[in-house]
């Protein structure tokens, strides 16, 4: 019986062996996987869109009208703003005026986009234009010419020789004679950049050896007159020059001026008159409606009223280009002035 009981026992240890040989296997436990979340890429910067600007010429953005300081500013200023009114009526363009403090801060305001249409003095221009900053449009006319000449006028009191007679408006005698009793005699200057108010008086003195001390600079042509006028002792000044004949200028305020101040000398008219220019930045078509509608102004006498008002007594306009200043260039080289030094 024992035996027996043995005998079961191996044969159960023999079947539990074999059924657990042919189960299967249990896998060996495994690290839970790296779950790798993705990187967050930022959204590309969109730049906000800038509004554009508004249309040259409208309310918003206005064009600008500077006016050459050749005469007092309220004078300038009065006179500007009446015929930007009217150009703005002949063209729809929005016109502002400005009057700079000097000619050289108009040519830079030109440059700056400060100033879109200018009156510019010939030399003025010359500079501008060499900058690169304005082209020419028009040129004024005064007396049926487009071109002036200087006066050198002084106080009837301070005793100086007249060599200029009115009745034919010509000189009796050349610049060496009439010029040499200005010498050490204290001058009124306009601007360092007036053609007839500074560059071509003082070149002419220069070029006949004629010393004359610093001058007063006085800004403006009507200014030079009215300190001469003030001056019987030479108190600001000795002599002064202008274009001719700016006391016309100043008759309102002084009417005894033709008789107080007296034209000693004068030059042949060979400088071109002061003009209408446009900046650079100023779309064709638009001067070209400028242009037409400054014309159709000077057409209309009470254009022209407006336009004398203006403290540049202009009687007319016509439509010139760059070429109007060549020869004019030419003199300003042999007065000992060279105009490309002018604008570096």
């Amino acid at each position: 019986m024992k035996k027996s009981l043995h005998m079961l026992f191996a044969v159960l240890v023999v079947v539990v062996m074999a059924v657990s040989a042919c189960a299967p296997a249990t896998p060996a436990p495994t690290e839970a996987p790296v779950v790798v979340e993705p990187t967050a890429v930022p959204p590309t910067a969109v730049p906000p869109t800038e509004a554009p600007a508004p249309e040259l010429g409208t309310a918003e953005n206005p064009l600008i009208m500077a006016l050459a300081p050749s005469a007092t500013t309220q004078e300038l200023q009065t006179g500007g703003e009446a015929i930007a009114a009217k150009l703005t009526e002949l063209t729809g363009y929005t016109i502002t005026t400005t009057v700079p403090t000097n000619y050289a801060a108009m040519i830079e305001a030109m440059g700056a986009g400060n100033a879109h249409i200018g009156w510019l003095a010939p030399v003025q221009y010359i500079v501008a234009h060499g900058k690169g900053y304005a082209d020419v449009g028009l040129a004024t006319v005064r007396n049926g010419s487009n071109h002036y000449g200087v006066q050198y006028v002084a106080n009837v009191e301070a005793g100086f020789t007249s060599y200029y007679d009115a009745a034919t408006g010509t000189v009796t005698a050349d610049a060496a004679t009439a010029l040499a009793q200005f010498a050490d005699k204290k001058p009124c200057w306009t601007d360092p950049l007036s053609a007839s108010g500074y560059i071509i008086p003082s070149g002419l003195l220069k070029a006949n050896s004629i010393k004359t001390p610093a001058g007063a600079w006085v800004q403006g042509h009507p200014t030079v007159i009215k300190s001469v006028y003030l001056s019987p002792k030479g108190e600001i000044c000795s002599f002064g020059a202008t274009f001719i004949d700016a006391r016309s200028n100043v008759v309102a305020d002084f009417p005894d001026v033709n008789d107080k101040v007296v034209i000693i000398w004068v030059t042949e008219p060979f400088i071109p008159n002061d003009n209408v220019s446009f900046a650079a930045n100023v779309p064709a078509d638009m001067r070209e409606k400028l242009t037409q509608g400054l014309i159709d102004l000077a057409s209309t006498e009470d254009g022209i009223a407006l336009l004398k008002s203006g403290g540049y007594s202009i009687q007319g306009l016509e439509v010139v280009d760059d070429t109007f200043y060549d020869e004019f260039r030419v003199y300003l080289e042999a007065s000992g002035v060279d105009p490309t030094t002018l604008f570096k």
